[in-house]
């Protein structure tokens, strides 16, 4: 994982990363003290919004000044992404030795294990669509770690001595690698903490939620995966459009649209994926719809197939563009190809 090896003095001065043996090898020179207006529109965390270091402020509360909207962030992406891990480190490490302690005393002689890391899936944004055992989980948790797409009213309902930690990512911009997210999960877990990993949707679709699972699986630690509603059931509802329906279209299937290098094309799309009986739902398709559409009316799916495009879907910020051809080119977060016999 790249970490910041040593913090310049100046916020000019390029970052140099480097990859230490543990997670926690870190210390800070300086503090981030700005950071940029959220956006007022969003109901999910913007990468930078003031609400996210009001949020996570725990983590920074050692520091000589708290973030704050007062001044833009420096440029360069990489040198915050690198600069904010750089200043949470002395807390995280401090939370862990605590968790550690209060292990040791609780247990006594008789060695305890290690904690449980609960993948939970909050659904597309809809805090009342969370499953009773989610709500449960999060009321619960001492840690969780949250991604962008888990919705500001969700987050609400996290319990009051429990401790956030944002690890979301977007396009060309990672505020962990996944690489970082499975130590963190990792570190915590081992030191006796009941630790929650947030993801929006349900966390085994497009979620990376198996890779975690794998890594601490690997590492002796038990994962408990609750599931929450994808966003193709979700929004579907919302909108009154059946994924299946009888004599039109008798499958459905989930594709990525997204580009693993932040590209326009998107990574994968079969000749099998243009069917006209089938109902396709494109996940994370903003950049590369227009790639996505041409490589679909190549494979021979018709240019006037219907579609409906959906961003932020079950929030009070939901914006559809439906109604719109293949050779329409407006670029959303969720497309939905198909239904060429039904009118929505």
């Amino acid at each position: 994982m790249a970490l910041v090896t040593k913090l310049p003095s100046s916020l000019s001065t390029p970052i140099k990363s480097t990859k230490p043996n543990s997670f926690f090898h870190k210390n800070p020179v300086f503090t981030i003290h700005c950071a940029s207006n959220s956006q007022k529109t969003s109901p999910f965390t913007e990468k930078h919004s003031i609400e996210r270091y009001h949020r996570d402020n725990w983590v920074y509360k050692n520091q000589p000044q708290q973030p704050s909207c007062s001044c833009p962030l420096p440029s360069g992406d990489e040198f915050v992404r690198d600069y904010d891990i750089a200043l949470q480190l002395p807390e995280l490490k401090k939370l862990l030795q605590v968790l550690r302690v209060k292990r040791k005393n609780e247990s006594g002689c008789e060695r305890k294990g290690p904690g449980n890391v609960f993948l939970v899936g909050t659904g597309p944004g809809d805090p009342e669509l969370l499953t009773i055992k989610a709500l449960r989980v999060i009321e619960s948790a001492d840690l969780l770690l949250y991604d962008r797409l888990v919705s500001n009213d969700v987050l609400n309902l996290v319990g009051p001595d429990a401790k956030l930690l944002y690890v979301g990512k977007t396009a060309g911009y990672h505020s962990r690698t996944q690489e970082e997210i499975h130590e963190l999960l990792l570190s915590f877990a081992e030191a006796g903490a009941s630790v929650v990993r947030l993801k929006g949707g349900d966390p085994l679709v497009f979620g990376r939620g198996g890779e975690e699972m794998d890594f601490l699986q690997q590492q002796g630690i038990e994962v408990k995966v609750i599931p929450g509603i994808t966003a193709a059931s979700g929004i579907a509802a919302e909108l009154g459009i059946p994924l299946t329906h009888r004599g039109i279209a008798n499958s459905v299937r989930f594709l990525t649209g997204h580009s693993r290098k932040g590209g326009t094309d998107p990574l994968f799309v079969a000749e099998n994926a243009a069917d006209p009986d089938s109902t396709l739902v494109v996940y994370m398709g903003l950049s590369t719809l227009p790639s996505l559409a041409s490589k679909l009316m190549f494979y021979g799916l018709p240019d006037d197939t219907p579609a409906a495009a959906i961003e932020r879907g079950t929030t009070p910020q939901q914006r559809i563009v439906s109604k719109f051809q293949l050779n329409y080119y407006e670029t959303k977060t969720c497309v939905r190809i198909g239904f060429s016999n039904l009118d929505f």
